[in-house]
């Protein structure tokens, strides 16, 4: 062996090679090394040695090494080569670590020795290298460098072989940049067990930490419910448990099998005191079940079980749609029930794979369509002329295809079925919700359009297409969604012409074009339409038949016009009061104001010798061409009274009866659904007004500002003054009382509204105007006598603080009313009325027996002549009242009515014989008693048919009354609500009797409203949130969810409230976290809701919802999104400039492109600005 390795090739010149045993003998002999010197060498063991002893054993950076490694690493020169090679193909490969990683794992044992080998084979190859280019001459350069970089050679040190070191002094920067040592310069080994040789197992121990134990912990975390597997899990349908042994009976009771232990002095030590059974103290001593161990095949089996039988299952419903719908090919409910099927087929495994494998499915909502979309074509081949599997068809085509194609494919079906109404409304409201293709004109064009087709079916003219039952009310519901539409859109004059044009059209008609069709009646209509006569609701109109009957006698006689004493009421809007204002609130302000004045259509004066031309405004003027093919034929009495209840809510005049069907709830954009000031306060005698969330006509303005006014300016409310004047002379008797009824209950609708706004001067001079018009009407000889009038009148005199003037109306209506007693239904709901304000003046009850409330109600009970309340009530009569209650309330209840207008009558009547009772019995035994009679009249009006117990308003009809057990429900809940103010009541049965009534009637407002109020005082919320989410998944109504997002954010302003208030560390009583993320969640909920998508009510909120948080990016995204739904909606825009001031232009311009009117352009707001 040479004494330097790395140099046993370098042989000198003329020697023999050193393969031979003689050339290794020589070797051997130091003496003949020419290169050797004696200080070198004394130098080299003197360093060695001190190193040795200074270096720790324990070092990282030294490794210790055997004689056998030595000598076996520098055996041959063949295994050094091939070793350099692979390091420098190793180093090419660095980068792909994971090759490298499973080359060590195989060989771990070797891997330390490997390296060491490495290292001394690149130096010794490099070093022969140089010396057979440089000769002897610089050999004994490179050893001394070699010497110095601290190879010790075990030859050399004879004396330290028992602990032998290789020291490497050169340092490596990587260990300043990282904080470890780079993972390739640390051996690899594999350790079998965790033991240790050579300690003692009693005193001592080893805790082995390794990173690969680790690693496996950290994936092997407990995974929450929203992973991927466990979705798939809770996607799967269950398998049910039930007790082998008995197969017949599903739901025995499985027993837990009875244990020994097998180690006594254990169960003691584990049970001390004796109360646990065996198996809880075996499963202490952590020790499994027996019966564990014997079954491990039947576990697996269960384990295996599930996804079969999901698999299973799936097939088994595959199979069943299939053969349905192969079987019964006409069946259209089989194949609506197989595409919804689908959904539930890709939430589950695949049923296709095989056994052994599970598919790994991605779940495509395209895939899902598609399949969809192919069963819903092989349905409509096997049935051309089904409606509803075309519509289907093309409610899905809307993710494929643009706007475009998919107007031409509904055109195409409105084409094949130009007689269909529901066909009809839906193409309408999905134009109406296109905004790429929408325009304020074409939409009202094509209304026009389907008016006049649907007429021409009507009239039998369209001879292909027969006419469909419910035609006729399909058309004024159209109608009046027209008349919405172009509310909304800010044309508010074209809509009041589209009233007035119907009611001349309707009511007026002359004898001699009655047997006309439709557009033969309209081209007759026309002259009297442009010939500048005054129409309804104008001074002086006299209608379409009286006008034909004078054109045929030769014209009108020209009088003089009255001199008007008032003031023409001056345009407050022609100059800017505060110029200091910010452009975008001028423009809002101007915007309003002209909304407000400016509502009806502009006519040219002819006393004032006005013409078109004079018209500062192009579009207040209509033309006849945007309402002639609008115009139909109502031969229904119910459906034209229907038609001027609905213009009259239209300019806000409150009427008694739901007019709008369920489809209307895009024309919701108030945000005064949830105003409820005065019945909180007063909780049993509550106004409340059907109408609520429809923007009454003159008013629209942003979310925040709210209304200016209350009522309309005089303009206005001369022009309603002069409709209700024109309709007395249209009917007589009972409906003209109705309509007497509807002017005073909108006079107190604006007294009420006074109130809310607790401004005392504007009550004042309302209640004047509202008394004067009361009397008025009461003058009137056909309502002297009518007491629904009375009632109102005493009513509003309350409501005005005059209680001495009210009672006195009241007293005189009773005293004249007669002896109809409890048979009366009219005097039934003044009594009932007069007992429930003088109830509310009751502090507690105690005293209630003998108060004036009782006094009414004995007096009603007793039938006879009414007797003012002179200060007690007698026992005897109390008792004699109660009997004849009860005897009263049996008769009805048992009583069959015979027709319709009996039912409503009967209804009425009863609803007011029960709350009569209820209270009588509330002031005289108490709340329990009254509960009572509730509940037993409840349970005899819950049919069991499902007509009466689903009252969602579909129906569209003028006899569409709330039935009588919703009106009862309502009293028996103000009842309670009452009763909770003036004494102490526990809360949960007024929230039972409000979630029974409201399961029943989900879209009644009034009741939600008394919901949120009491669930506001709730300190847990979840009982609430349980309930909004059952209703909102079991009905298609949007209060719900209307009133879900109020009670949150109800919440949430308390919170804030709380948190915000300065009264030094607060700790916060109400544990809300996240209400933020929970609003928005519902909110976008509900606008993916059927009837939620294109409500512009829904969507204002959420907008306002969203800036209020200072979110402004997200909510200009939003904008445009319920710009995409809701296109048609003014308001939305009218927000948006308030929300986003920066982008007034751009939102003007974007109206002005819809074809939306805007009345305020910006040219002239900057003319104005100058001035």
């Amino acid at each position: 062996m040479a004494l330097f390795p790395a140099f046993a090739s370098a042989a000198e010149p003329g020697e023999p090679p050193t393969g031979s045993s003689e050339g290794s003998r020589k070797e051997l002999d130091w003496l003949s090394n020419p290169s050797f010197s004696t200080e070198d060498a004394l130098l080299l063991h003197q360093r060695a040695t001190e190193v040795a002893n200074l270096i720790p054993e324990k070092s990282p950076l030294i490794r210790t090494t055997s004689k056998s490694e030595l000598s076996g690493e520098s055996d041959t020169d063949e295994s050094l080569k091939q070793s350099s090679k692979k390091r420098k193909k190793k180093k090419k490969k660095h980068h792909n670590y994971k090759k490298t990683k499973k080359k060590t794992k195989g060989d771990s044992s070797s891997s330390e020795s490997d390296r060491d080998t490495k290292h001394i084979k690149d130096k010794a190859e490099g070093s022969g290298r140089n010396h057979e280019k440089e000769g002897a001459a610089n050999l004994d350069k490179k050893t001394s460098n070699l010497t110095s970089n601290c190879f010790v050679w075990l030859d050399d040190i004879q004396a330290f072989t028992a602990e032998t070191f290789r020291i490497d002094k050169k340092p490596d920067p990587a260990n300043w940049a990282y904080k470890s040592l780079y993972r390739g310069d640390i051996a690899r080994y594999k350790r079998r067990g965790e033991s240790c040789l050579g300690i003692d197992a009693k005193k001592q121990c080893i805790t082995w930490d390794s990173s690969a134990t680790k690693r496996k912990q950290l994936q092997r975390r407990p995974e929450r419910y929203f992973t991927k597997n466990n979705v798939k899990m809770l996607n799967t349908d269950g398998i049910p448990v039930c007790n082998k042994s008995s197969p017949s009976d599903p739901t025995a009771f499985i027993p837990v099998f009875q244990m020994e232990p097998d180690d006594p002095s254990d169960t003691t030590d584990m049970n001390p005191l004796g109360i646990y059974d065996p198996s809880t103290t075996v499963w202490l001593q952590g020790k499994g079940c027996k019966s564990t161990d014997h079954e491990p095949v039947n576990m697996q089996q269960t384990i295996q079980e599930p996804g079969i039988n999901i698999n299973s299952i799936l097939m088994t419903k595959v199979e069943e749609h299939n053969k349905k719908v192969r079987e019964n090919p006409r069946d259209i409910n089989a194949w609506l029930e197989f595409v919804s099927f689908q959904d539930e087929l890709m939430r589950g495994p695949s049923p296709y794979a095989s056994k052994g494998e599970h598919e790994v499915r991605r779940k495509s909502l395209k895939l899902i369509l598609e399949k969809k979309l192919a069963i819903l074509e092989r349905a409509i081949e096997s049935n051309p002329s089904n409606v509803d599997l075309k519509l289907a068809r093309l409610k899905l085509c809307t993710e494929f295809w643009e706007p475009p194609a998919l107007i031409k494919e509904w055109q195409k079906l409105i084409f094949l079925h130009p007689n269909n109404p529901e066909l009809w409304k839906k193409y309408l409201l999905f134009c109406q919700s296109q905004f790429t293709t929408f325009s304020v004109s074409k939409i009202n064009s094509l209304y026009g359009k389907c008016l006049t087709t649907l007429a021409a079916v009507q009239d039998g003219s369209m001879v292909s297409h027969p006419l469909l039952p419910g035609t006729e009310e399909a058309m004024l519901a159209i109608f009046i969604q027209q008349c919405h539409f172009l509310r909304q859109a800010g044309h508010s004059e074209k809509a009041v012409s589209l009233f007035q044009a119907l009611i001349d059209f309707t009511f007026f008609k002359p004898d001699s074009v009655k047997d006309l069709p439709t557009r033969g009646q309209v081209e007759f209509f026309e002259p009297f339409w442009d010939s500048g006569e005054p129409r309804i609701g104008e001074k002086g109109a006299r209608g379409w038949k009286a006008w034909m009957h004078q054109q045929e006698k030769g014209g009108w006689i020209a009088l003089k016009p009255d001199d008007d004493d008032d003031d023409e009421e001056i345009d407050e809007d022609q100059e800017i009061k505060d110029k200091s204002l910010p452009k975008w609130h001028i423009w809002l302000d101007f915007e309003y104001s002209r909304e407000a004045r400016h509502w009806l259509p502009w006519r040219p004066d002819k006393t004032k010798k006005e013409t078109e031309e004079d018209c500062e405004d192009p579009e207040r003027q209509v033309l006849f061409d945007d309402l002639g093919p609008s115009l139909i034929h109502l031969s229904n009495p119910d459906l034209q009274r229907q038609l001027l209840y609905s213009f009259l809510q239209f300019l806000g005049v409150p009427c008694t009866s739901k007019l709008f069907p369920s489809n209307l709830y895009f024309a919701m954009d108030e945000n005064n659904i949830f105003e409820s000031v005065l019945s909180d306060e007063k909780p049993l005698t509550s106004v409340s007004f059907p109408l609520s969330g429809f923007n009454s006509i003159g008013h629209m303005d942003t979310m925040l500002r709210g209304r200016h006014h209350i009522g309309h300016y005089k303009e206005g409310e001369e022009f309603i003054q002069n409709v209700f004047h024109v309709l007395f002379l249209l009917f007589s008797g009972k409906e003209k009382s109705n309509l007497s009824i509807c002017w005073l209950q909108y006079e107190i609708s604006k007294v009420v509204q006074c109130l809310e706004a607790k401004n005392k001067k504007k009550v004042k001079a309302q209640g004047r105007k509202s008394k004067k018009l009361a009397k008025n009407l009461l003058k009137e000889p056909d309502n002297r006598n009518h007491l629904s009038l009375w009632k109102l009148y005493a009513y509003l005199e309350w409501l005005l603080g005059n209680i001495d003037d009210a009672r006195k109306v009241f007293d005189t209506a009773l005293c004249t009313a007669g002896t109809g007693g409890c048979k009366s239904p009219q005097l039934c709901s003044l009594s009932l009325l007069y007992a429930q304000l003088e109830a509310e003046l009751l502090e507690s009850t105690e005293g209630a027996v003998i108060s004036r409330a009782v006094h009414v109600l004995t007096k009603l009970a007793e039938s006879g002549p009414y007797v003012p309340y002179s200060g007690q009530v007698l026992s005897v009569n109390v008792l004699k009242a109660r009997k004849t209650y009860e005897h009263a309330l049996q008769d009805y209840l048992s009583k069959t009515p015979v027709s319709d207008q009996d039912q409503v009558s009967d209804a009425n009547q009863l609803v007011n014989l029960v709350g009569c009772y209820a209270l009588f019995q509330y002031l005289t035994v108490g709340i329990d008693a009254a509960v009572l009679i509730y509940a037993q009249t409840s349970e005899k009006l819950e049919a069991p048919g499902p007509q009466k117990c689903e009252n969602t308003g579909d129906s569209f009809g003028i006899q569409n009354f709330p039935t009588a057990l919703e009106a009862i429900t309502l009293l028996h809940t103000n009842l309670l609500r009452f009763h909770m103010k003036i004494s102490v009541y526990p809360l949960n049965p007024l929230r039972e009797a409000l979630t029974e009534a409201l399961k029943r009637y989900p879209s009644n407002q009034s009741l939600w409203r008394s919901y949120i109020h009491i669930q506001r005082k709730s300190h847990s919320a979840s009982k609430a949130r349980r309930f909004f989410d059952g209703v909102t998944r079991s009905t298609n109504s949007l209060e719900p969810w209307l009133f879900a997002i109020q009670a949150e954010q109800l919440r949430k302003k308390l919170t804030e409230n709380v948190q915000r208030a300065d009264v030094g560390e607060i700790h916060s009583t109400i544990p809300e976290t996240g209400l933020t993320n929970r609003i928005v969640a519902l909110f976008e909920h509900a606008v993916q809701s059927e009837n939620g998508t294109h409500c512009p009510l829904l969507w204002r909120m959420y907008l306002n919802f969203l800036a209020s948080l200072g979110k402004k990016e997200k909510s200009k995204g939003l904008f445009y999104k319920a710009l995409q739904n809701c296109p048609w909606a003014k308001v939305l825009y009218m927000d948006a400039v308030e929300y986003f001031p920066d982008d007034l232009q751009e939102t003007l311009d974007l109206m002005t492109e819809k074809e939306l009117r805007v009345r305020v352009p910006v040219e002239e707001l900057d003319l104005l600005l100058e001035v």
